[in-house]
């Protein structure tokens, strides 16, 4: 009793001095920071709609999780929600905060005591001599035989077993803090990881998304190819015609073929980047290319209005930049840990149980046994080495302060570039379409000027050329809005925010659908199609500015 009362005042005492004891990491503090007041891109004004975004006032018409559904696009909706649970890259993100998450478990358990139970059966056989020693030294004559004699009965000459059952225990007192910067440290760089892997979700969604457009793109620039094949179709039907006819020669037969072979092989090309398209969007949802198919559709989606904040905003909203701050934190901890090295450790141990040679009476009371005790480890010289990790723990911290501060940089610089781009690209989107309509007149005035004689098919075939181009220069503007205007929404964050951590913790802890083969959407499975798909009938019909009929075309 009066044992069993010693050890709990010596354990008492050892979490009175743990919970007491020092920290010698530095005050925390998140690394300061000069976000300027508003984007200077982010030019108020009428056309601000135009562009794409508005002010978020109040602060609740921020951006939502799923910010994909400002497209209304139900195809795009389904894909976007695949990516959570069947992409692999961020399979492997979840594995990582596991992985993390577990470092935290493990530090923690330092603040425990450790026990082991360590039963053993060991079978020994001493020498004569020892064996003499221990039943009372060495004799000679008779004295020595019958010394001998009885040792040998009592022990067998010297074999014997000892069947062991202790309980061990130890404990290390933390009194400067090294176990609780060191749990420290692992939880903020668990958090850093959750919030590497809710960027790394918000990036392959974005990537999808833009994938996904220029997909649609294609298609759309495809349809547009289509159309061009079918107007030189007529335009050549109209040549042929006047040649017959002893209008024309039959050199502008020659152009018009050669011109309409050149948009026939543009029109194909335009396949091999559809196809690319479609496979890494069945990558990004973790499906084989081969299992998968996206439809043709036509191209009509309008630019989404994004809530823009004010760039302080950026430091709550943008996971990298939550990733970089619990880094730092990280590495603050990492600080007391080395500091905490110069000072001695104390372990306390304890351990009990029976010993026993033979195994019958291993349990009974008299064969128990017991030990307790303290330990004070103090190094006494290194050559320099605490001192060493010391400096490094710091230079490592200021490291990483600084990648924070470029990290929010970069966050503030890439929300510029992606406003200024859909301001300057709402002007071009508008100076194109007005290029569109000259290029489109220029072709009825030449075909025009062609029919009557007035004019060589060499303009014809220049204002043709030149209207393909301004449409195809429209599409690619708009291309360019979708892309910034999605690029946007990354930038400012996904809707995602500092206070969602815990949830991405949560959501890492216990992914959806762990383990399962992932599914096609039911929209795009079904037998493959090899690209590019069919159009359907009636999409592709010459533009009435160039189409012929018989009429038009007699003598």
């Amino acid at each position: 009793m009066r044992r069993s009362s010693s050890l709990y005042r010596l354990t008492a005492a050892a979490g009175v001095l743990s919970l007491g004891g020092c920290n010698f990491a530095p005050r925390y503090d998140p690394p300061r920071t000069e976000p300027s007041a508003v984007f200077k891109e982010a030019v108020p004004g009428a056309d601000a709609a135009a562009q794409g975004w508005k002010i978020a006032e109040p602060r609740d018409a921020a951006i939502r999780s799923n910010w994909w559904e400002m497209y209304e696009d139900p195809q795009l909706n389904d894909l976007e929600a695949r990516v959570a649970i069947s992409n692999q890259t961020i399979v492997a993100a979840e594995a990582s905060y596991r992985a993390a998450y577990a470092l935290v478990q493990e530090a923690q358990a330092q603040l425990f005591p450790t026990l082991s139970l360590v039963p053993s059966v060991t079978r020994a056989k001493s020498s004569a001599e020892v064996t003499q020693i221990g039943s009372g030294g060495a004799s000679t004559g008779a004295a020595a035989t019958t010394t001998t004699t009885s040792a040998a009965q009592g022990t067998s000459a010297g074999t014997h077993n000892i069947f062991a059952f202790p309980l061990e225990a130890s404990y290390q007192v933390d009194l400067w803090g090294s176990i609780r910067n060191t749990v420290a440290e692992n939880r903020f760089s668990a958090q850093a990881s959750a919030a590497q892997l809710a960027n790394a979700l918000l990036s392959t969604q974005s990537t999808l998304a833009q994938d996904y457009f220029q997909l649609r793109v294609a298609d759309e620039q495809r349809r547009i190819l289509e159309v061009t094949v079918a107007d030189y179709e007529q335009s050549l039907h109209l040549v042929r015609t006047l040649v017959e006819n002893g209008v024309d020669s039959e050199a502008d037969i020659a152009s018009a073929e050669s011109q309409l072979e050149s948009a026939m092989a543009s029109a194909t090309d335009v396949g091999v980047a559809r196809a690319q398209y479609e496979h890494a969007i069945a990558v990004l949802i973790g499906v084989p290319p081969a299992k998968f198919s996206i439809p043709y559709k036509r191209l009509n989606q309008p630019l989404p209005i994004i809530p823009v904040g004010v760039p302080s905003d950026l430091l709550e909203r943008r996971p990298d930049i939550a990733s970089a701050e619990r880094q730092v934190a990280a590495t603050n901890a990492q600080i007391g840990v080395a500091r905490a090295a110069f000072f001695p450790s104390l372990t306390l141990s304890a351990s009990g149980g029976y010993e026993s040679t033979a195994l019958s009476n291993l349990f009974n009371l008299p064969n128990r046994f017991w030990s307790v005790g303290p330990s004070l480890a103090q190094v006494l010289f290194d050559g320099g080495a605490r001192r060493a990790a010391v400096a490094q723990a710091r230079a490592l911290n200021e490291s990483q302060t600084a990648t924070y501060r470029q990290t929010v940089l970069s966050a503030f610089q890439s929300v510029e570039d992606e406003l200024a781009a859909l301001r300057i690209l709402s002007t071009e989107l508008g100076q194109a379409h007005k290029a569109t309509l000259a290029a489109k007149r220029a072709v009825e005035l030449t075909v025009m000027l062609f029919r009557n004689g007035v004019d060589s098919y060499v303009n014809v075939i220049t204002a043709q050329n030149a209207f393909l181009a301004a449409r195809e220069t429209e599409l690619a503007v708009q291309l360019k809005q979708l892309s910034a205007s999605v690029s946007l929404i990354n930038d400012l964050g996904g809707g995602w925010g500092a206070s969602q951590l815990p949830e991405t913790e949560r959501m890492a802890q216990h992914p959806p659908d762990a383990g399962k083969a992932p599914v096609v959407p039911a929209e795009n499975a079904g037998p493959s199609v090899p690209n590019p798909p069919p159009m359907p009938s009636g999409e592709i019909q010459p533009d009435d500015i160039i189409k012929q009929n018989d009429e038009a075309t007699g003598p």
